[in-house]
């Protein structure tokens, strides 16, 4: 496997339903993961970057949460129909995508 441009991590944490944290599995993580994993397969996009799913990331209020390094760029409140936004202007074209940007209060 070549080492990856970029590594793209999504949080697929759930917590049991009423968890004063809440949980991106209860926000919808699951697609925005699936989003990825289709849009990779589609595009062809392994050999230049890598998706994973993980746990908690920690801003549990803003998710989905979506963490890309090395940048060290967290995105949060992630819709599937945000996915391609992120791979064609972050991944590819190398600008993050401000508007999904985590507040830096948050993580700054």
């Amino acid at each position: 496997m070549p080492k990856p441009k970029k590594h793209v991590l999504v949080c697929v944490q759930g917590r049991p339903p009423g968890h004063p944290r809440g949980s991106c599995q209860q926000k919808g993580c699951g697609e925005v993961h699936q989003a990825f994993l289709e849009a990779f397969q589609a595009r062809n996009l392994w050999n230049e970057f890598a998706v994973t799913n993980t746990g908690c990331l920690g801003p549990c209020m803003a998710g989905p949460s979506v963490l890309v390094y090395p940048d060290a760029v967290m995105y949060g409140g992630v819709t599937a129909a945000d996915v391609g936004t992120i791979i064609d202007e972050h991944l590819i074209g190398g600008t993050p995508v401000e508007r999904l940007k985590v507040p830096a209060e948050i993580w700054g």
